[in-house]
């Protein structure tokens, strides 16, 4: 006989944030063993945690979708750290499939990664040159690509939030550290930079509507 299933939480939701992404470095002249010649990059596209603490507590697997030109293009990664690695020439759209533990019987989470090999530079003040956004270059030159974003369990059941409990959440460190590019102090900038942002939109909006409302009393 199947084990009941597990009532879940009414108006309940739990946040889990994760780091994805991917770092690249240029061979140099020792190569991988049978890496194709044209090969240019070594790259390892990863799910983790913001501070590389385990995950396997909600996170089953991880399924990597590569480019069809690579043999064997889903990978699929069953341990940690769920990462992989390859060489490549070109970048591609990775495909990212998350699978949760059984206990907690939700869906999995599929969305996509832009493997990143370059740091698409663009122009500073007084000539500076500064990589792209999300992208970061070490001193020496390996690209990170990473992103940081947040799962949540929408009235997970009572089981897996017993689980998720038993862990402090994945919490992100104070401030951007060499290896730890997103932070608390991060987060408070974004939203700073939104704050700002958002006044200046309502600036304008009561900008246009006085001029609207001078235009009309006119006619």
């Amino acid at each position: 006989m199947a084990p009941p299933v597990s009532k879940r939480i009414k108006t309940l939701s739990v946040r889990r944030p994760i780091i994805y992404g991917n770092t690249a470095k240029k061979l140099g002249e020792v190569r991988p063993e049978n890496a194709p010649a044209e090969h240019t990059h070594l790259w390892t596209i990863f799910v983790r945690g913001p501070q590389n603490e385990d995950i396997t507590y909600f996170i089953k697997k991880v399924v990597f979708k590569l480019h069809e030109t690579y043999p064997n293009p889903t990978r699929v990664v069953e341990t940690p750290p769920f990462e992989l690695t390859e060489t490549g020439w070109g970048e591609f759209d990775i495909n990212i499939k998350i699978y949760f533990v059984d206990e907690a019987n939700e869906k999995m989470l599929s969305f996509y990664h832009r493997l990143r090999l370059h740091p698409y530079v663009i122009p500073g003040p007084e000539g500076q040159q500064n990589p792209a956004r999300n992208i970061t270059v070490t001193e020496n030159g390996e690209i990170r690509s990473t992103f940081y974003d947040e799962i949540v369990f929408n009235e997970p059941n009572e089981e897996f939030f017993k689980t998720l409990m038993t862990k402090p959440g994945n919490l992100l460190p104070a401030n951007i550290t060499e290896n730890q590019v997103f932070s608390r102090q991060l987060e408070q900038e974004e939203i700073d930079r939104i704050d700002i942002g958002m006044t200046k939109i309502d600036e304008e909006i009561k900008k246009l509507r006085d001029e609207l409302t001078n235009t009309i009393k006119e006619t």
